[in-house]
């Protein structure tokens, strides 16, 4: 039973740089990844691509065979790949049953809002054996305007609605956000999105006259009471590891025994089927189904309170690694050159 994320967002919320930092992240983890592009307007791909739908059809020749525009030849192209699914399905199956897949989305909204392509090659993916969640990107500047931060709101409710998967929304690119002033309130409150009721005299001051429109949006939206956002910074490695765990527990791979994990006796199923099949107890009523680790003002503290000091108190601390390890590689050299000379006085004896 693989598991997989459905990586979708605006352009320019940092689709692809998630992928590639996800495909580093895995690889060090000795965790099993692959990655399906699913963009054909993608043309510069950062990450080692397992599946690439321009092997199955070309943006450019859609738009010059029909006459489309871009955004037409998109979802051209998407509906192609509906109606071609055995195509990806065979290429899916030779990755193995317990393989762990990215499907890098195009970045056009509608294909997760609204048209239904993309929708009905979830739900086909989801009939033969994938535990997919759905990986929402939404660049972390719009928190720092109301107007823009209620239309996230619905962007991802939509989403959420129109995709019916396991849904992770993430404010992405947080390392940047002081870049675009200052927030008008902590950023638990965006995360969490508490009472927007507060965003009323923002709303109203960037447009007065859709006054009454903006607080019925607001409404809608804690109404489904369905939005919240995890944060992400992907050059950061305490933050790729935080979102991975949500996203873990939103799949359930988190249940999903390791390889060799230490475990008590009768807890792990000892058979033959993939380790994504077999059930975990100790798992499920360990440390799985506790609190996560980190909070979002800790978030804030790293990224908009306190950025310069925890910048140099990560150049001080890699500095030390750094000279821990050129000094544990010096007396290992010495070492082995005290064996080997050790070794020539006794040939000469």
């Amino acid at each position: 039973m693989p598991f997989g994320e459905l990586v979708c967002g605006a352009p320019g919320s940092g689709k692809s740089t998630y992928c590639y930092g996800k495909h580093q992240l895995f690889t060090a983890l000795n965790r099993p990844i692959s990655i399906v592009n699913l963009d054909p307007a993608n043309d510069n791909i950062p990450y080692p691509c397992a599946i690439d739908i321009a092997s199955l059809i070309a943006l450019q020749d859609v738009m010059d065979g029909h006459g489309l525009s871009l955004n037409g030849g998109m979802l051209y192209c998407m509906e192609y790949l509906d109606a071609n699914f055995d195509w990806l399905e065979a290429r899916l199956k030779e990755l193995g049953s317990d393989a762990y897949v990215l499907f890098d989305v195009p970045g056009q909204v509608e294909l997760s809002t609204n048209h239904e392509a993309l929708k009905h090659i979830v739900q086909r993916l989801t009939k033969i054996g994938f535990r997919l969640a759905a990986v929402h990107l939404c660049d972390a500047h719009y928190v720092t305007d109301a107007a823009k931060y209620v239309s996230v709101l619905l962007l991802s409710l939509r989403t959420m609605l129109q995709l019916e998967l396991p849904h992770v929304n993430v404010l992405s690119k947080v390392d940047l956000i002081a870049q675009y002033g200052d927030l008008d309130f902590n950023l638990d409150f965006y995360t969490e999105v508490q009472d927007l009721s507060y965003l009323e005299n923002a709303l109203n001051t960037s447009s007065p006259r859709h006054a009454a429109l903006n607080m019925a949006l607001c409404s809608v939206i804690e109404d489904y009471s369905l939005v919240g956002f995890e944060t992400l910074a992907v050059e950061d490695k305490a933050s790729m590891l935080h979102l991975t765990r949500a996203i873990d527990r939103a799949t359930g791979y988190i249940f999903v025994p390791p390889h060799d994990a230490p475990a008590p006796e009768g807890t792990l199923e000892a058979s033959s089927i993939p380790a994504s099949m077999r059930p975990n107890t100790f798992s499920l009523f360990s440390s799985a189904a506790g609190p996560m680790v980190g909070s979002v003002g800790d978030v804030q503290e790293r990224w908009i309170d306190a950025r310069e000091q925890w910048d140099a108190f990560e150049r001080k601390e890699w500095r030390q690694e750094g000279e821990m390890i050129r000094e544990a590689r010096e007396r290992e050299k010495a070492m082995q050159g005290e064996r080997r000379g050790k070794s020539g006085i006794r040939e000469r004896k």
